[in-house]
This record gives C-alpha cells, sequence and structure tokens, in this order.
C-alpha cells in the first residue's frame, strides 16, 4: 500500500512541475516536505501564484507542513492570488488532473495484481483463470499516454486507441541498438500482414531510447504503424518492462488485464522476439492462450 502512496505522490509532484499550474495549499505542504524552503516557495509563487483561500483548517496544515509565518501571511495576504474566476477555472482543472492520476495508480496496481498473479500461475503451475472481459487494465493504464506517426509526425492517439484490443505486444527497442535496428523491419513486416486480420491485437513500442529525438526519429525511420508510449511518460511506466528481461529487442506479449502470454525472455534465458512471433502465429491458427503461456 505505501508503494501505491508513494507512486501518487510523485505522480503529483511531476504534474506540477511539467504543467506549472497555480499553487494551492495542498501542493505547497506537499512541496514544504518534499524539502522545499519558505523563501524557494515565494519565488515560485511570484512566477505560478496561488489558486486557493487560506482558512483556519488550512492554515494549521501549512503550519504542520512547516510554513513560516511570512509564508503564511503573504498567502493570506492575496499578492499571489489570481482573480475568484481564474481561481475557480484553475481550482477545475487541477481536480481533472488528480482524478486522471488516481486512475492511473489504480491502473498500476490492478496492472501489478495481474504481474503477481502470473507469477503465482508459473509457480504453482496452475492455469491461467479465463478473461473474461474483465477491467482492461492495459487500456485503462496507457489511454492518455500513448502516441501514433500521423503524416510523418508522432501526435496523441484515441484515449480509446487499446479499449478492444485484446492481446497486445509491448516492443522494447531502440534506435542506438543494432540487433533491433535489423529486427524492427521484420516486426513491421509482420505487424502489416497479420493486424488487418486481428483488430484485437496491437503493438505498443517502450521505447529505450535516451531523448525524444532519437525516439522519434527511430519510428520515422522505420515508419512505425503501431502505438508508442509518449518519451515523457516512460518513467511513469517502468512496471511494463518486467517481464522485458536485461537486453532488447525484447516482445512481451499480454492480454488486456497484463497477463503475461508470452515473452523473449523465459526463466531468465532469451528466446528472441521472433519466438513471442511463433507463439501469436499459433494463437492465431486457434491454439489456446494457457497452452502456449504454459510452454514458457
Amino acid at each position: 500500500m505505501r508503494r501505491w502512496i508513494y507512486l501518487g505522490f510523485s505522480l503529483l509532484v511531476l504534474t506540477m512541475q511539467a504543467g506549472q499550474l497555480p499553487l494551492t495549499v495542498s501542493e505547497i505542504g506537499l512541496m514544504l516536505r518534499s524539502g522545499y524552503s519558505s523563501n524557494s516557495l515565494k519565488q515560485e509563487l511570484s512566477t505560478r501564484h496561488f489558486a486557493d483561500t487560506v482558512d483556519e483548517a488550512k492554515e494549521k496544515t501549512l503550519v504542520k507542513a512547516g510554513a513560516s509565518a511570512e509564508l503564511i501571511a503573504a498567502l493570506k495576504s492575496g499578492i499571489y492570488s489570481l482573480s475568484p474566476e481564474k481561481t475557480a477555472a484553475i481550482q477545475e482543472q487541477i481536480a481533472t488532473e488528480a482524478q486522471h492520476r488516481a486512475e492511473q495508480v489504480e491502473a498500476a496496481r490492478k496492472y501489478e495484481a495481474a504481474y503477481q498473479a502470473d507469477l503465482l500461475r508459473k509457480r504453482t503451475g496452475k492455469p491461467a483463470a479465463p478473461n473474461t472481459g474483465g477491467t482492461a487494465a492495459i487500456s485503462e493504464f496507457l489511454k492518455t499516454d500513448l502516441v501514433q506517426l500521423k503524416n510523418g509526425a508522432p501526435a496523441h492517439a484515441d484515449e480509446t486507441a487499446l479499449a478492444s484490443k485484446k492481446l497486445i505486444a509491448f516492443y522494447f527497442s531502440a534506435e542506438w541498438c543494432g540487433p533491433c535496428r535489423k529486427f524492427t523491419p521484420q516486426l513491421v513486416d509482420y505487424y502489416k500482414r497479420v493486424a488487418p486480420e486481428h483488430p484485437e491485437f496491437e503493438i505498443v513500442f517502450f521505447s529505450m531510447d535516451r531523448s525524444l529525438y532519437a525516439m522519434e526519429k527511430y519510428m520515422r525511420d522505420e515508419n512505425m504503424p503501431w502505438l508508442a508510449i509518449d518519451f515523457s511518460k516512460l518513467k511513469e511506466k517502468e512496471i511494463l518492462k518486467k517481464n522485458a528481461g536485461d537486453g532488447i529487442p525484447s516482445l512481451v506479449l499480454v492480454d488486456s488485464t497484463g497477463n503475461v502470454i508470452s515473452s523473449s525472455y523465459s526463466g531468465g534465458q532469451y528466446r528472441g522476439p521472433q519466438q513471442v512471433l511463433a507463439d501469436l502465429d499459433a494463437i492465431f491458427a486457434g491454439k489456446a492462450l494457457a497452452r502456449v503461456a504454459s510452454a514458457q
């Protein structure tokens, strides 16, 4: 439980820093507890402003977080405050983003639960529970964080891009990786051949590149037709790398709830992404998913 609370806090701090929204009492308290001084917060407030009010309860929150008397007095004086109209609009935006973060934390929790269930299945030899069309953890986890090439440039994908997908292959690869550059054209050919016949299938690129420029260049050079995780969101999606192994290129095939069906790695041994494609072909040929998974 503590790990998920920490994840939620981390996502909040990242969003605050990335979006540079006006601050609220709650966010000022979090920043004070994470190491900001009252003076540094005054500097932040001078550019980002204050979209909240300070009543007795909120003043106690600030005092408990370590706010100086000068900072509290400045907040109460209104020198950093926005107009009431702008404050209301910002608070609505903050509430919307908080809801999104909560959904992401819940989706990550469900993905972790599916991952642990899959580990238990492999240890005990028990077959995986059938997928009855329950919560699509992968779709929820990634719905606002996907991009796709459009007219040669990455653009945000529709939030429902994975909603109907039952088989999702995460492709861990990078522009700097020679074996990846050799395999990627094969994967593009496979996708173009298979995807039109199997709309329940999708590939999602998880870039291991060191920069956004390298990732986008790689996508353009290879004309990747599939989805990709937004480069700025990759650190938030590290949990997806759990079955990817230590080397690339790597493919990890999961169902919509995150249960692993096939991977380039099995028992620490590198089988290669071609083995995952072979397992996919077996699935498309009508073989049971549990049977393919149990062969790992």
